[in-house]
């Protein structure tokens, strides 16, 4: 491949890949791309190519594509809350515009990274495989949208332009913005509770291990394209023990304290619903957020073992003590 863009490379995710596929010359050219411009510089130091942009501006999306042979679509608008056209446009017409400009542009392999948030149904699950029925209504609007360009996505699928969607669950590590900084925000705070028994089994993803998997993507053979995979460490963990070793080696007290789970829902609800009558901003506690922390959800990885030859190459332990290392490094 001569030339890889990267999307979301303002972010957690897609930043971490931009590095990664810049320090592996067997890549050629990548160039990174994101709305924001304070990382520029930084990339710059590690002699990452970076331009900024929007992917609503259509004349920006054809000039960023010509002469790519492959996309890495990181991109999204990922939160629990926030008005439906926010989300339409930042994952649906934002990917639509990616996709029209790729094939415009004659890239010939687009990856695109969707989200297992579309298998939520409130209650716990196991071993969740792609080809489970999904929910009628999808959890929230950052669901709902990924789910609507993740099917944009597979539908251009052709012999000439390969398409593949990766659905990676709940990523960690250095330079994580969103997990565990929202833990540690939480417990800060006092908020931080356990909610119901404890004992949910969960999936969790190192950054690492879905980097490897784009690259499996990206070397993928003919086969495995128009398809979407779970992507996960492929080790599931007690979601409370991974928590309290977070806390612990960051020398702060484990939590103990627990909440029964129909009380913290009810009172998630009410925040929502007073959130929507006031129009105002996110709540500080979300149904969706309750359940995340209390009910089990793991994914079959077997499909992306098999046709991607994905083999996860850090284990959660590792990932965490990653992102303590990073944090550590970042306080004052």
């Amino acid at each position: 491949m001569q030339k890889i863009v990267v999307t979301g490379a303002s972010g957690f995710l897609g930043g971490c890949l931009l590095k990664y596929l810049t320090e592996n010359k067997g890549f050629g050219e990548v160039v990174g791309t994101g709305r924001r411009t304070e990382r520029k510089s930084e990339f710059e130091r590690l002699s990452c190519r970076y331009q900024a942009g929007d992917l609503l501006d259509v004349d920006f999306c054809n000039s960023l594509l010509t002469g790519a042979d492959a996309v890495v679509h990181c991109a999204a608008l990922s939160a629990p809350w926030g008005k439906r056209e926010e989300f339409v446009k930042a994952n649906s017409t934002a990917t639509l515009n990616l996709l029209n400009a790729a094939r415009k542009a004659g890239v010939k392999t687009f990856v695109f990274i969707s989200t297992p948030s579309i298998y939520y149904t409130s209650r716990h699950r196991f071993n969740v495989s792609e080809s489970e029925p999904l929910p009628s209504k999808m959890v929230n609007e950052y669901a709902a949208t990924k789910w609507e360009a993740e099917q944009q996505v597979l539908r251009q699928h052709s012999a000439t332009f390969k398409t593949i969607a990766l659905r990676p669950r709940a990523i960690i590590g250095a330079e994580d913005s969103v997990i565990f900084p929202r833990l540690l925000k939480a417990y800060e705070s006092g908020r931080l509770k356990i909610i119901g028994n404890g004992q949910n089994t969960v999936d969790l993803t190192t950054v690492r291990n879905v980097i490897e998997a784009v690259v499996c993507a990206l070397h993928a053979p003919a086969e495995a394209y128009g398809q979407a995979y779970n992507i996960t460490n492929g080790e599931p963990v007690k979601l409370w023990e991974e928590i309290n070793f977070l806390l612990q080696q960051l020398h702060l007290t484990p939590v103990t304290q627990r909440v029964p789970l129909g009380i913290a829902d009810a009172f998630a609800r009410w925040l929502e619903l007073k959130a929507k009558w006031t129009d105002g901003p996110e709540p500080t506690l979300t149904r969706y957020g309750i359940g995340v922390l209390a009910h089990s959800l793991t994914m079959d990885i077997s499909k992306a073992r098999k046709l991607l030859n994905y083999h996860p190459v850090q284990t959660t332990r590792e990932g965490i003590v990653e992102f303590i290392e990073w944090y550590r490094n970042q306080l004052p």
